[in-house]
């Protein structure tokens, strides 16, 4: 995936590691030292500590674990979401199930790596939740659309997704959005200028009554915008 900062001065990606295991977060540090795009300005070793961070360091991306001490992950994303700072949350994890997949993105979460994988994922992961996208691991977008339908088969989908009224345009921009694309992808995408892609975007939000980006990709999956991987 293309680069969306420029890579060298302050315009570096910001990110905070939140992870128990010091270990780790030495590993995850060595790892993004090596990205001219990307710079670690702080770590914390548990839930309560990486929201204090964020409040001072204000960072970009905060790789997040969901299991630490004193509040775990899913609690210190709810609550880094509520201090409004744009800041993205980006899921690192040893769980594959379901259960934590859908909490993470019900509470704010931008994306979702798993640890066995963060080698090979979680650059690529970082760059597209800063830029306003969505990263979920390779079966997961499969995971989602099967919880989906099994709430189909129960009667259980809601009228809000049965009758969206998005128009036709709209519904390009939000399988974009989903997809992961830049503001400036979709623009030069479907021939249209930014901000009448923000204009779009932010009517999709208001017609759904969504408030993070991570509704809009569950929303695009249930609807057939997406295919499971």
């Amino acid at each position: 995936m293309p680069l969306t900062q420029e890579t060298t001065g302050t315009d570096r990606i910001r990110v905070l590691l939140a992870d128990d295991h010091a270990v780790l977060r030495a590993g995850l540090k060595a790892l993004l030292a090596n990205q001219p795009d990307m710079e670690v300005v702080g770590e914390a070793e548990d839930g309560e500590d990486a929201v204090r961070q964020v409040k001072t360091l204000r960072p970009d991306v905060v790789v997040m674990d969901i299991t630490m001490p004193k509040m775990n992950g899913l609690d210190a994303t709810r609550d880094i979401v509520l201090l409004g700072y744009g800041t993205r949350i980006l899921v690192l994890t040893m769980h594959d199930e379901e259960q934590y997949l859908l909490q993470v993105l019900q509470a704010g979460g931008s994306g979702y790596v798993l640890k066995r994988s963060a080698d090979d994922e979680l650059i690529e992961a970082i760059r597209t939740v800063q830029s306003g996208g969505v990263f979920l691991y390779h079966s997961a977008t499969k995971m989602l659309l099967e919880d989906y339908l099994k709430r189909v088969r129960a009667g259980d989908a809601s009228e809000k997704e049965q009758y969206d009224g998005l128009s036709e345009r709209e519904r390009e921009v939000l399988k974009l959005t989903a997809e992961g694309f830049s503001n400036q992808e979709i623009a030069e995408k479907l021939f249209l200028s930014v901000k009448t892609v923000d204009t779009y975007r932010s009517r999709i939000m208001d017609k759904l009554g969504f408030h993070h980006r991570s509704e809009l990709v569950q929303y695009a999956l249930r609807k057939g915008l997406l295919s499971p991987h």
